[in-house]
């Protein structure tokens, strides 16, 4: 698709609200990446399941709920303020590897969508690169719904755009966690390297 090789993208498996038989499953065909939006539901599974995969946390990042996941989770996709990352750095585990972590971009007039504007991306980046036990990766987004293709292809390409202009600064990033079932044809097209997967995995999530 797009031209690009088919290692250049991770299927992050968005197994939230899916029984842990589905995620068992998922694992045995060969999925390895599993996203959760829910905290305490994701620290049940992580128990059951264990660490023979990594988990990333998608949800939205409540200051009461770092430590968990500082300590639960490989990845960390929406970060979009500094005391977000102090915290998460300062509970990071010792003893553990290195805190992966986006920045999420929130679209133009959507704060309903969460993240940082633009303008406050470079002053975050900043202060994540200096900050121990947690590495900053890229940039993440959540696009508007009911878009045309066009119109999400524009805020995945903005996205790339500030991934580049990171780079240009100085940032070790190669990450760009866009894209789920609906829209992941437009996101791979602009660079994404991480889709969001759910309802094409699993099906419906269960009521």
């Amino acid at each position: 698709m797009a031209g690009r090789n088919n290692d250049s993208v991770t299927i992050l498996a968005v197994s939230k609200k899916q029984p842990v038989d589905s995620i068992r499953a998922a694992m045995a065909a060969g999925l390895q990446d599993f996203g959760e939006n829910y905290l305490q539901e994701a620290l049940a599974k992580i128990d059951e399941v264990g660490s023979a995969v990594r988990w990333h946390f998608i949800g939205t990042v409540q200051s009461n709920k770092t430590r968990a996941i500082a300590e639960n989770f490989a990845w960390v996709h929406t970060i979009g303020h500094r005391r977000i990352a102090e915290r998460l750095s300062a509970q990071r585990p010792m003893d553990a590897d290195e805190l992966q972590a986006c920045i999420q971009i929130q679209p133009a007039n959507a704060d309903e969508r969460g993240g940082i504007l633009e303008d406050r991306l470079f002053e975050l980046a900043d202060v994540i690169r200096e900050l121990p036990r947690i590495r900053l990766r890229g940039l993440m987004i959540m696009p508007m719904p009911n878009q045309t293709m066009i119109e999400t292809r524009r805020e995945f390409a903005r996205t790339r755009e500030l991934l580049g202009d990171l780079i240009q600064r100085g940032h070790d990033v190669d990450t760009l966690s866009m894209g789920m079932s609906a829209d992941l044809e437009a996101a791979i097209m602009e660079g994404s390297t991480i889709v969001r997967i759910g309802t094409d995995l699993f099906g419906p999530r269960p009521g």
